[in-house]
């Protein structure tokens, strides 16, 4: 489904060459549930956002689901990830003046679906994660907990195959976040794919595949053969 070919992300800083990503190849597969770990400013982020279309490599190639991303115009590369991917973020991203309701239905309206279809989807999943009852909320009226229950419905909208994490569970207690890691297996069980970046041992435990970066390099892939789905 993912896939990086030598990947390499370099900067210029004071006439310098940094490197935030080196030669970086990995495959994924539809299904995966993959964690990806290290030290900051290791380049985990950097791995994230390029798995995403979202930043563009110095060298090498980033293919989804069989098509380059980054040879694709950023008009396409926008409908890529409209089509394909979702995004789950530690700061939630939500919009203050707006509804749990509303907040789910953006996507939706951006994609151009009818109003009842936009509020029927976005309490189907406002439902689905729990929060039923607090359709009429707004962020502020929400537990940290309950806000990042909400982004995850938005990121469900357009119902995409692969979800890209950053820090989910960042901000959560342990309870939240075991909360909100079970949803991710659910996805999973549904045949989406998952990448995760996470500074949380506990968290990256749950994923069944693991990538440790150390200086811009994938210094370890540990997958747990028994549970692996592969397309």
């Amino acid at each position: 489904m993912l896939t990086m070919e030598n990947v390499t992300k370099r900067y210029k800083h004071r006439r310098s060459d940094v490197y935030a990503l080196q030669d970086a190849n990995v495959e994924i597969g539809t299904g995966e549930f993959v964690s990806i770990v290290g030290p900051s400013g290791s380049g985990k982020s950097t791995l994230l956002l390029m798995l995403g279309g979202m930043l563009s490599p110095s060298s090498g190639k980033v293919t989804l689901q069989g098509t380059s991303l980054y040879d694709l115009s950023p008009n396409e590369r926008a409908r890529m990830r409209k089509q394909h991917v979702g995004f789950v973020f530690q700061s939630f991203n939500l919009v203050p003046y707006l509804t749990a309701l509303e907040n789910v239905m953006i996507p939706l309206f951006l994609s151009g679906a009818a109003k009842e279809v936009q509020e029927s989807r976005a309490k189907d999943l406002l439902e689905r994660v729990g929060l039923g009852e607090r359709l009429d909320h707004k962020p502020t009226e929400l537990s940290i907990g309950q806000q990042q229950r909400v982004a995850l419905a938005r990121m469900l909208a357009n119902d995409p195959q692969l979800i890209l994490a950053d820090e989910p569970t960042g901000n959560l207690d342990p309870d939240t976040s075991a909360m909100i890691l079970d949803f991710f297996e659910q996805f999973v069980s549904e045949g989406r794919t998952i990448v995760m970046v996470t500074h949380d041992p506990r968290a990256a435990e749950r994923a069944r595949r693991k990538l440790r970066i150390d200086g811009g390099r994938i210094v370890e892939d540990k997958q747990d053969i028994k549970t692996r789905v592969v397309a």
